[in-house]
């Protein structure tokens, strides 16, 4: 479909403002009415944005779909070259030289204004013009006050930032809870279902910074036999559907499904997508936010391509400073329950998230800047109550305990000169033998189900020495603490997991160098007292203060303290080989670390908003701790009860040195012992091992 006319009417409204601020926008980039240094600022972005009205003119007569690959590649480069690279150094989007030339009063202002306009490149590929017809006003109305006003002041614009994104968030928040929703916008999946996709000039009709690393992503599918893709394909389809079954779920009620996925892996989600229909599911599929009000920090959820320069995202992750209040989260969170309530229908019929992950890229550590927006106490505040407020909305329309998820990753070309091996390798770990992990975790369960609490102490390097508190059952032979977790909604398959209990839950946990989000930690260490943490630490700045504030920001979001969602032992030694094999153990996702040791989520249980359901091992066992000493506050008062975080840490085998389950009676039974697993019955695991 072509976005131009399903917006017909909308951009029909904006069309004649569009050509007015055109010609304002024109003139701007010719004036020399405002002073230096903030001239060139002016200029050089009204030159930005002509560009962008010819860009989009572009895209809407499909002159785009008219270019060779090298031309189509050229015009790509133009577009993000700007922020790729070493070019960044001199970007205005770049806080740091943004207040070196414009000074720190304006400087870092302006270049949240500059940032926040390279979002029409989004708007012209899909021919928003009303969004992209607000930026060109607030583009305008900023430079008006530099233009108008000799004593300008940081206040005035500020105000101007604040009202405009205040002001737009009933038509930018209502629209993004509809594509997050609605199958009709269709914009990727066009893209996916109807081109050509040996042509690889279809990446760049996205409008996203497309690399060689999705050039490669995609050639090499392409090399992949039909049979191949519809295996991997069917796991990732599969896994979703069984994690309704599992859940004691009706898939019969959904109709839609959010997929999420990295451009280039086109061919795999052209097969899921016709494996969803056949379940009767049609997908919904948008891309990453650009407009700051969307976006979650430096994070990108929805579909993406490699990033022009990942420490532009981390810049401007809390570019919401800016104008984040108490009055701004009010209006945000009565929109959302508008958007919500408008799309209704939309939100009863949805699924939840199927999505695929991608690994290989070099971890990032990113640089703090001084210069970069960032959330003070206050705001830091704001922030948690806004997203336990906007989870708790978004649960009231799309259910809890009616919804699943699934996710399976695999490597990109960044990996290395080895990645058609290490892919290959991934498959077959993701289609392990989920009966023979099932009967070997049964074992685990059956031992942890006697237990009081385990111990997991490191060794080497790792200092961590924690004590995990089990809830307590009443009849063993109905009941069971563990979850055994086979390939359904956390592909590969390979751990067992439960919601610990807080009260007991003490202790250190450390890991070396671990991969979090995106982002990489040196020494991550993690304190608990009943389960709730006290204090964090890792090794990456200098400054201590600077190490607990990217721990705050990017583990805690925010929070003052979390608990422990999630104690779960990985089983998954094949992975774990796998990654030594090739030198890749520091490139796994989380999704594939978790498996490769025991691990330790903090935030929300696994379980959130759907605690009420009951979930049964394959053995018939009702597993029963599914609640915490927090969560269970729901009952009382739900916006206590959430945190809508829960990041999983990972101790790996080589830095373990036992995990061991306490009785009540002070009976030890150990299940890992430096590194390898001793319990009866799990001698299969350490087969790996012996193999590589």
């Amino acid at each position: 479909m072509n976005y131009y006319k399903l917006f017909a009417e909308e951009n029909e409204e904006v069309e004649e403002r569009l050509r007015l601020y055109k010609e304002r926008i024109a003139a701007i980039s010719q004036e020399d009415s405002v002073s230096k240094p903030y001239r060139m600022f002016f200029q050089k972005t009204a030159e930005f944005i002509r560009g962008m009205y010819e860009l989009a003119d572009f895209i809407q007569k499909g002159r785009d779909r008219e270019l060779s690959l090298e031309e189509l590649q050229k015009l790509n480069g133009e577009l993000y070259g700007d922020i790729a690279g070493t070019a960044y150094e001199k970007s205005y989007a770049n806080p740091t030289f943004a207040v070196s030339e414009l000074g720190e009063e304006f400087g870092r202002v302006l270049s949240f204004l500059y940032t926040e306009i390279r979002g029409m490149i989004v708007y012209a590929y899909e021919g928003r013009m009303f969004e992209f017809s607000i930026m060109a006003e607030l583009f305008i109305e900023i430079y008006n006050l530099f233009e108008q006003e000799e004593d300008i002041s940081y206040k005035e614009i500020k105000d101007v930032i604040y009202w405009f994104v205040s002001d737009y968030s009933d038509v930018t928040v209502t629209y993004r809870i509809r594509e997050q929703l609605d199958p009709e916008l269709d914009f990727a999946t066009e893209i996916i279902t109807k081109s050509d996709l040996k042509d690889l000039r279809y990446l760049y009709f996205y409008g996203e910074y497309i690399t060689d690393t999705e050039l490669k992503t995609a050639e090499f599918l392409n090399s992949l036999d039909e049979e191949t893709i519809a295996e991997i394909a069917s796991v990732y389809t599969e896994g979703y559907r069984i994690g309704f079954l599992n859940g004691n779920k009706d898939i019969t009620k959904k109709k839609v499904v959010n997929i999420r996925y990295s451009v280039g892996f086109e061919r795999i989600i052209r097969k899921a997508i016709k494996n969803f229909e056949k379940m009767g599911l049609q997908p919904a599929i948008y891309r990453a936010a650009v407009h700051t009000v969307h976006k979650k920090q430096h994070m990108k959820v929805g579909y993406y391509s490699t990033s022009p320069n990942k420490q532009y995202d981390y810049d401007h992750r809390a570019d919401e400073a800016l104008y984040l209040d108490k009055a701004f989260v009010e209006r945000k969170l009565g929109v959302l329950r508008t958007a919500y309530e408008k799309y209704k229908h939309l939100a009863a019929v949805h699924g939840g998230p199927a999505c695929v992950e991608i690994f290989g890229e070099e971890p990032f550590v990113p640089v703090s800047k001084p210069e970069s927006f960032t959330l003070n106490e206050k705001q830091q505040k704001l922030s948690v109550q806004y997203a336990n407020a906007a989870g708790e909305i978004t649960n009231t329309y799309i259910k809890g305990e009616e919804r699943s998820f699934t996710i399976i990753a695999f490597p990109i070309p960044d990996i290395g000169e080895n990645f058609a091996e290490i892919f290959h390798e991934v498959i077959k770990i993701n289609t392990l033998d989920y009966k023979l992990y099932e009967t070997i975790q049964q074992k685990i369960i059956e031992t942890l189900d006697q237990g009081e609490y385990v111990e997991i102490l490191g060794c080497g390097e790792n200092q961590t020495k924690l004590r995990v508190s089990l809830h307590p059952i009443k009849d063993i032979a109905k009941e069971t603490k563990f979850e055994n977790c086979v390939a359904d909604v956390n592909i590969p398959v390979g751990e067992v997991f439960t919601s610990p209990k807080l009260q007991g839950t003490t202790g250190l946990l450390h890991v070396t160098k671990v991969y979090l989000n995106q982002l990489c930690y040196h020494n991550l260490k993690v304190e608990f007292k009943d389960g709730m943490i006290t204090d964090y630490s890792c090794t990456n700045f200098e400054s201590e203060e600077e190490n607990k504030k990217y721990i705050k920001e990017n583990v805690l979001y925010n929070h003052d303290s979390l608990p422990m969602g999630e104690f779960a032992i990985g089983t998954n030694t094949t992975a774990y080989m796998a990654a030594a094999k090739y030198h890749i153990n520091d490139n796994l996702p989380i999704l594939i670390a978790e498996k490769t040791g025991p691990h330790f989520a903090v935030g929300d249980t696994c379980y959130s908003w759907s605690e009420d359901t009951s979930i049964y091992n394959p053995d018939g066992r009702e597993i029963v701790a599914k609640d915490n000493e927090v969560s269970i506050l729901r009952k009382e008062d739900v916006s206590k009860a959430y945190f809508n975080c829960h990041t999983d840490i990972t101790i790996p085998y080589d830095e373990l040195g036992e995990i061991a389950v306490i009785t009540s009676e002070g009976k030890r039974i150990s299940i890992i012992m430096e590194g390898r697993f001793v319990l009866e019955g799990c001698e299969e695991l350490n087969k790996p091992f012996d193999n590589y």
